[in-house]
Formats: C-alpha cells, structure tokens, sequence
C-alpha cells in the first residue's frame, strides 16, 4: 500500500469523534443517536474503500470530517424518507400498473381513513352481537350494482381465477379457447395458474378462430368447467371467431357444466372509452354462473378480485380453504365499499373516481390545463432556462392496466425540449425530483401529458420540472426514444 493511501486512511476521524463535533449537532436533533452512529459507520466505510480503491485525494482529516458528515445526513435522509411515495404521472397512461393502477376517489379514501383509525364491524354481526362475515360489507353492493346472486372479494383477479379453478376444477378438466391463454403481469400466464389449481387444461380452437363445436367435441366425463378468458390485453384482428359468454353458457346448462367468465378489468359503467369492452352485466345476463375482475382497473377502486354469480357457486368459493389465504383486509374493503357507493349515482361516480374522470375527460378541459402548465412554467414564479423550449402539443393517451388495448385518447401535454439536457436525462432527473414526476420521452423531447393531471399538482409539477432543468448540462442532448409507460400493461392480476 503507498504511503499516501495509508496517510489518507490515518487521517480518516473516528466514529465517537465525529459524533462529538458541533457539526453532528443537527443530525443528533433530527434523528436517533443510534441510527446517526450507524450512518457514521456506513459513511466511513465508503470512505474508507474509496481510498483503498485509488482515490486518496484528501484535503485532511477536516475535510473528510465535512464529507462524511455531508455523506452522513445523506444516508440518514434516505434511510426515514418513505420508499413507497406519491408521484406525478405525465406519461399519458391513466391505469398505469407500474404506479399503482387506480387512484382513490376521496370518498373511498374517507371511508379508508376510518376503517384504519378504528375498531371496526369487520367480522362483527351488529345484530347479533356475534361474529359475523367480512363479506357482508360490500356484497350487498356488488349485487345490487351488477344483478348478480351472491358476491365476493380476494385481493386480486389472479387469485380470483385461481379460487374458483379450485374450488370447481381441482383434479378435473377446464375448457379454454387456445387464444385466450393470455400472459399476464410479471410474466405469470393462465395456463400457470390452472395448473397451481391442479385443474387440468384443455385447449380447444386455434389462435384466431374457436367455435361452439370446438367446446362440444372437447367435453368428456371429467369436464368440470367451461372457462371463457377476455382478452383484455390484447386484441386479434381480421379473420377471427370467439364463442360468446351467452353460446358458452347454453352449452354449460345443456351439459350441467358451470361457465365461468374472466372479464380482467370489469366495466360497471357505460362510457365512450369501454364502447369495446364486455361490461358485468353483460356476463351475467348472459349467463355465466361466476364472473371475475378486478378492483383497481376500470372500476377505479382498490386493489381486489372480485367474484360475482350464482349464490351455489359464490357459497362454495367462500367456504373453500383458499378464501381466508386470499381474504383482504378492512382497508381494502373500506376503500371498495367507498368505491361501489359512488356507482349507486353513475354521475356522481363519474365525476368522483379519478379513473373514470380521466377516461372521460373533455378535450377542451385537458387543452385548458395543458395551457395552463405552460403559463405557469413561463411565469416569473418558476425558473426555466433559456435553453429550453415549452410548448403544448397533441398527443393520444392510453388506458393502460391491460384494459382496452386499441383504445386511443386524443390529450395534450407540455413538450420540453433542451438543447442542453437530453430528453432521457431530464426524464432521469424528473424520476429523482420531489415530488417525483414520471413522463414519458418523445424524440428529443420530455413529454408531460395532463390527461391524468389535477389542477392542485401544476404547482409541485412546475418546481420539479425547474429543479430538473437546474441542474448541470448532461451529454448527449440529442434525445432519444425512450417511452415511460406501464411495462405491465398485460396484468390482468
């Protein structure tokens, strides 16, 4: 070792020097004395590896004092700033799973904030004064809303198909059409979990085109299921067949073989964005004896699974080993009672989950507030270098979450473009801001796309892009092509 690495590691302080200074002061206020030695501790042993890796360019042992103790408040920070956090979504895709899919309408939140703050009725029968069922709180809801029998909740739609493969198929055959063996988020596929069910795949039809034959001629003895999957995720176009729940589930009551209906994202509303999309109702009154969705897609509630059908099927999926490893808790529930009684009024739902707001949203509103982040970033209050350019442009969002694939939503957005930050840095530095804002690149420019955007968050949104743009010039400022959207928008879980 040279002489100047070992004077380099000599003059490094100790720990209880360090602690000891006037300059720990502010840390040993703020934090823990523990957790302020072990940040120490960690910041003197990067230190101290630097030096031995080659960098021996001390200043003295003063100046590595301030630096450890600059790295010190560093680790400290980032040891008590929550790690799950809010963030700004500008990357024009409103269900993004990759962020959390759904947003809360304040109702349901409400409704959360109570449940988490108090004992609750969960499994307490007021009447009674017994135990009760945590399904009775939304069933209910879930019955009047969709004209289903019976209902139910786990917490996500995988392990809703993965309940009712159980229950109604262990040990036994299912029918699915060959192309609706869809792969879902994390690259967990259908025929995955049938298996994990034990329940034995049969694959009928090819890619394009399935008939009502196909399922016929398929049926034997262990026939337990007829399963039909929609394709949520992606769409097959031009010369294609798929058999209707309603011909699905003549067949089933023909043959006295239950028909179950994986819709993934689960419409309860009419809107012009789900014109493509096969709605609950529909399911149901076309006779499937269960249907499955999702809680946290286009219905805009919590993450869950939900189950609604007939009251012989639903009775048997609760009573099953399976329900209590998949149950959810009080604030899930909370938040999805909070959600179905916004459905009760289809206005007021409308207007009140964020979901739906954006899916819907006006044009002319979403021009409006792209007009207004662009005044706002050229105001006096924020500071916005001469190299860059702001302007609002058009551009198309997407539903995301694995729902509505084709569906293009004509939006507006702010485009930056620096002549000196590239567009994948400023993207980069967006990430790290805080709040953190997350956009999604287009050519040389960085891409803030307001379909999702609420008013209150032009502010934060504004000081985040000004702090971005603050920072040194990066290379290579010519852009690139890098798209920030939900990588898993195939989830159907």
């Amino acid at each position: 070792m040279e002489e100047e690495t070992k004077q380099a590691l000599r003059n490094l302080p100790a720990v209880e020097e360090l602690l000891q200074s006037q300059e720990a002061s502010p840390l040993l206020e703020d934090y823990p004395r523990e957790r302020v030695v072990d940040a120490l501790r960690v910041a003197v042993d990067r230190v101290r590896r630097e030096i031995k890796e080659g960098d021996a360019s001390s200043g003295g042992q003063q100046a590595e004092s301030a630096e450890i103790l600059s790295r010190t408040a560093k680790i400290l920070n980032s040891w008590f700033l929550p790690h799950l956090r809010g963030v700004i979504n500008v990357s024009g895709v409103v269900v993004h799973t990759n962020l959390g899919r759904s947003c809360l309408a304040a109702e349901a939140m409400e409704r959360v904030q109570e449940a988490a703050t108090h004992y609750t009725n969960l499994e307490f029968s007021m009447d009674r004064g017994e135990r009760g069922s945590r399904h009775e709180h939304v069933e209910s809801l879930l019955v009047r809303l969709t004209g289903a029998e019976a209902g139910m909740v786990v917490n996500n739609n995988a392990a809703a198909v993965l309940l009712l493969l159980s229950e109604l198929a262990a040990g036994q055959e299912v029918i699915v059409s060959r192309g609706q063996l869809v792969e879902i988020g994390g690259s967990f596929r259908i025929p995955d979990i049938m298996r994990q069910s034990g329940a034995h795949l049969v694959e009928v039809g090819t890619t394009n085109k399935t008939r009502i034959a196909d399922y016929e001629a398929a049926v034997t003895e262990r026939t337990s299921l007829l399963l039909r999957v929609h394709t949520s995720n992606f769409k097959v176009l031009g010369f294609s067949e798929e058999v209707g729940v309603e011909h699905l589930a003549k067949l089933g009551r023909e043959l006295g073989i239950p028909v179950a209906d994986d819709l993934g994202s689960g419409a309860l509303l009419d809107l012009p964005a789900f014109a493509d999309e096969p709605s609950v109702h529909s399911s149901l009154r076309g006779g499937a004896d269960v249907v499955s969705f999702s809680g946290d897609k286009l219905l805009g509630g919590p993450q869950a699974g939900i189950l609604v059908g007939k009251t012989a099927v639903i009775n048997r999926l609760k009573t099953h080993p399976l329900a209590r490893a998949l149950r959810v808790d009080k604030m899930t529930l909370a938040a999805l009672e909070g959600t179905l009684l916004l459905y009760q009024d289809p206005e007021r739902a409308r207007r009140s989950i964020p979901t739906l707001r954006y899916l819907d949203r006006p044009e002319g509103e979403i021009e409006e507030l792209a007009v207004k982040l662009l005044a706002m970033l050229r105001s006096d209050a924020v500071e916005v270098p001469k190299h860059v350019e702001l302007r609002v442009i058009e551009t198309v969002a997407r539903a995301g979450g694995g729902a509505l694939p084709l569906l293009e939503l004509p939006s507006r957005g702010v485009a930056v473009t620096s002549s000196r930050i590239s567009a994948d840095e400023l993207a980069r530095r967006l990430r790290q801001a805080e709040p953190p804002v997350v956009c999604r690149v287009s050519g040389d420019s960085a891409l803030l796309d307001v379909r999702s955007l609420e008013e209150e968050d032009l502010p934060a949104l504004a000081g985040a892009l000004s702090g971005a743009l603050a920072g040194p010039p990066a290379d290579g400022a010519s852009g690139g092509t890098t798209v920030s959207s939900d990588s898993s928008s195939g989830e159907k879980g």
